[in-house]
């Protein structure tokens, strides 16, 4: 390389770090110098805290702050949400909760310690996950209408496992139930694996869960699909078609992930903190594994966030109080 074209390289990459770090930059000055603490208020493990420490990866190497997971039990997740309520406005505490704790149990619990809406500040939305309802071998049914008019014809056998009382699967069985004008009865089991279990073996004739725990089932022929929740078909199935394909527009129901911090947080940090959680999403590490444990990456606006937020807290509202469901709280 001549010193010319030597030069010019040096210059080009000067000039890209530079652009790099001016990026970055912003970021890490409207942020205190203090590690960044994300409250993750359910058990390790499972796909949300997974979630929670590949944003944490993401942020402490764009950020160039330490942060740290958390993993705050009790009260299905009420604790952690409460203790993120109650902490500093400075950026330095935030949480990661999918979207019961938010959008669904100020309809469930007569006393809730926070306000979802008013005592946190959203910060991004970080991946969807939809339902799908499937059936067993004892079930007749192609498509939903055929379990509807199974249902129909069999009034006691309309039984649908859900993987615990009060959990979304539960209340979008009482939805349909409304909708399709049949009798669903919910059976709570302690996790999807169970329920599903006794469809396969044909005890219980209905399943409502998250559609990535089905896929595995449906794929070998054990059980048989027969729509999801989402907006679009699930990349996961993309034969099987939503509820709205099925004639049953009302029921769009997704769940989610998504990061807040406290209310009150000065907007700088939050519009500083989004941009390094919206660019850690869409990383192409982050999108693959996201969609390994059944999550479609998003990674939006506050303000989009909040809307989301505040809509799916109407949509649940009724459904919730449609199940009769009393929680001991």
């Amino acid at each position: 390389m001549n010193r010319i074209a030597m030069r010019s390289a040096l210059v080009a990459a000067t000039v890209a770090a530079a652009a790099m770090f001016a990026a970055v930059l912003p970021l890490r000055a409207q942020l205190p110098d203090q590690t960044i603490r994300i409250i993750f208020p359910f058990t390790p493990g499972a796909s949300g805290d997974t979630l929670t420490r590949l944003m944490a990866e993401k942020m402490h190497a764009s950020l160039n702050r330490t942060v740290i997971v958390e993993n705050r039990l009790g009260a299905d997740g009420r604790i952690g949400v409460n203790d993120v309520k109650n902490a500093a406005p400075d950026g330095t505490t935030l949480l990661v909760t999918p979207i019961a704790p938010i959008s669904v149990y100020q309809h469930v619990y007569k006393k809730l310690t926070y306000d979802p809406i008013k005592d946190f500040a959203p910060i991004s939305q970080l991946a969807l996950f939809d339902f799908a309802i499937a059936v067993g071998p004892q079930v007749p049914a192609k498509n939903l209408r055929d379990l509807i008019d199974w249902v129909k014809a069999h009034p006691t056998e309309g039984n649908f496992a859900v993987p615990g009382a009060g959990t979304l699967p539960h209340f979008l069985g009482v939805l349909l139930g409304r909708e399709a004008k049949i009798d669903l009865r919910a059976v709570p089991y302690h996790g999807s694996a169970a329920g599903l279990a006794d469809v396969m073996a044909g005890h219980i004739p209905i399943i409502i869960t998250t559609t990535s725990d089905l896929v595995q089932m449906h794929k070998a022929g054990r059980i048989h699909i027969l729509a999801t929740s989402g907006h679009a078909r699930s990349t996961f199935v993309p034969d099987v078609p939503t509820f709205g394909e099925a004639g049953y527009k009302n029921l769009v129901a997704s769940g989610w992930y998504g990061m807040f911090a406290p209310a009150k947080t000065p907007p700088d940090i939050i519009a500083a903190i989004n941009k390094a959680v919206v660019a850690a999403v869409h990383m192409p590490d982050v999108m693959a594994k996201m969609q390994t444990f059944g999550l479609e990456p998003t990674g939006t606006s506050p303000e989009a966030f909040a809307k989301i937020v505040k809509a799916d807290s109407d949509f649940w509202a009724p459904a919730v109080k449609a199940s009769g469901f009393t929680p001991n709280e």
